[in-house]
């Protein structure tokens, strides 16, 4: 097979088997592959909002204070690829191929089926045990408890945040919500949690006390605050100074304060030197969350009611008082008129698309919309963002948003066939896999 036929083959798993929360599957599979999992330590992040810029802030610090550090994350935005990734660089798509014709085969002998998530969790967990790892940096991919990402050994745990959002899978309230992501704490594992509306802080404090497992809770035994020349960071048994942060947003540093938290706690097994805290933050790179793309357009992934309220209470700092022409799409299941809500207020025009099987029709949400705001309904995502372009003008912005497969045909679109991040290189080889 080719790598086109292989991430097609993957990507008709999520068709055929769509989102099936349960660990029996995942755990067979790994027991079959000899425990892949068992064989690195991990940093398991969770959370509604903030675990990818978490996940990619503690593998920048990581990387820079010399560990060779795996990251899994979820979803990609352009290339599969970029999901798996050591020492900042992503699986070779050769290995890709071949990792799952193996895995293919040898699940398909012993009978066990996997849903997309899981397989792509397999692929990172092989890939890792393979090249060697020091430590993995997981984010979960939806919830915690159920989520194929939790037979991971932690060796500290985190939850950035807690907000409505995937309600079907998760529960109709925060509680609900909180009970599910805090299924990743583990007994003795400690855990550091990000600022909490306190109904769902008291489920997660009450958890870990449950299990035995420590808390270092931001704002309480951790803080990340301004001062001259830069950030400082004071939390359990460590404090760095002389902070800046590469990512864009004042959200990213509650971000960067549960990352830190996470460092602190894991300064036992894998010290940070406070330069390497600096350098890493200072170079981390985490695409798609308030992008800017060829100087006009804004990308950002948020893809609910309060990732939307966060990007919205930015745009002021990063468009000023241009005109704004919002694209957007969503999936059926979000809640997209509170989505919207914060955003119609700087948008002169909308442009509603789709990406994906489970978008939301983008002529139902133009007609919802109009009467309110000058709308529109183009159901091809590129040529969506070239319309947008054309009406935003010279002096005007595009802000391109509610979905990160959005985001990734933003970048598909206006950043050219570059790579996201360069491909990993084997050390013996000599040899770099071409990135296209």
């Amino acid at each position: 097979m080719t790598y086109e036929e292989t991430v097609a083959y993957l990507a008709g798993l999520e068709v055929s088997a769509g989102w099936d929360l349960k660990l029996e599957r995942i755990r067979a599979a790994l027991v079959r592959r000899g425990h892949p999992e068992a064989r690195w330590p991990a940093l398991h992040v969770a959370g509604t909002n903030g675990k990818g810029s978490t996940a990619a802030m503690l593998d920048a610090v990581l990387t820079a204070a010399g560990y060779r550090t795996g990251l899994y994350t979820s979803p990609h935005l352009v290339d599969f690829t970029e999901r798996i990734r050591v020492g900042g660089r992503t699986i070779p798509r050769a290995t890709v191929v071949e990792l799952v014709a193996a895995l293919r085969a040898d699940l398909a002998a012993a009978g066990i089926a996997l849903t997309h998530f899981e397989f792509a969790t397999l692929i990172a967990f092989e890939w890792f045990a393979r090249v060697g790892i020091d430590v993995a940096v997981i984010e979960v991919g939806l919830g915690g408890r159920l989520d194929a990402t939790n037979l991971v050994r932690p060796a500290v745990t985190a939850i950035t945040s807690i907000a409505l959002d995937h309600e079907a899978w998760l529960g109709h309230d925060l509680a609900a919500i909180a009970m599910e992501k805090a299924g990743i704490v583990k007994p003795g594992v400690p855990l550091a949690l990000g600022r909490l509306p306190d109904e769902a802080a008291r489920v997660v404090v009450a958890r870990a006390a449950e299990v035995g497992a420590p808390v270092a809770q931001v704002g309480i035994e951790a803080a990340l605050a301004e001062a001259p020349g830069g950030l400082v960071f004071r939390g359990p048994g460590v404090t760095w100074d002389r902070l800046r942060l590469a990512l864009l947003g004042t959200f990213q540093q509650d971000n960067a304060a549960v990352a830190l938290t996470v460092l602190a706690l894991a300064r036992g097994r894998f010290p940070c030197a406070p330069e390497a805290v600096r350098a890493g933050l200072a170079a981390v790179r985490w695409p798609g969350r308030l992008a800017v793309l060829r100087e006009r357009p804004l990308v950002d992934g948020a893809h609910n009611p309060a990732g939307a309220t966060t990007l919205a209470a930015e745009l002021p700092g990063v468009v000023g008082d241009r005109r704004v022409v919002l694209v957007f799409a969503v999936m059926a299941d979000k809640d997209w008129r509170a989505m919207l809500g914060p955003l119609l207020a700087r948008a002169a025009r909308v442009i509603v698309t789709r990406v994906g099987r489970r978008a939301a029709d983008p002529q139902a949400l133009a007609d919802a919309l109009r009467g309110r705001v000058p709308v529109e309904a183009v159901v091809e995502p590129r040529a969506a963002l070239r319309a947008a372009l054309a009406r935003a003008g010279a002096e005007g912005a595009v802000l391109v948003t509610g979905s990160l497969f959005l985001a990734g045909e933003a970048y598909a679109e206006l950043g050219g066939a570059r790579a996201l991040f360069e491909p990993w290189q084997d050390p013996g080889s000599g040899a770099t896999e071409a990135a296209s």
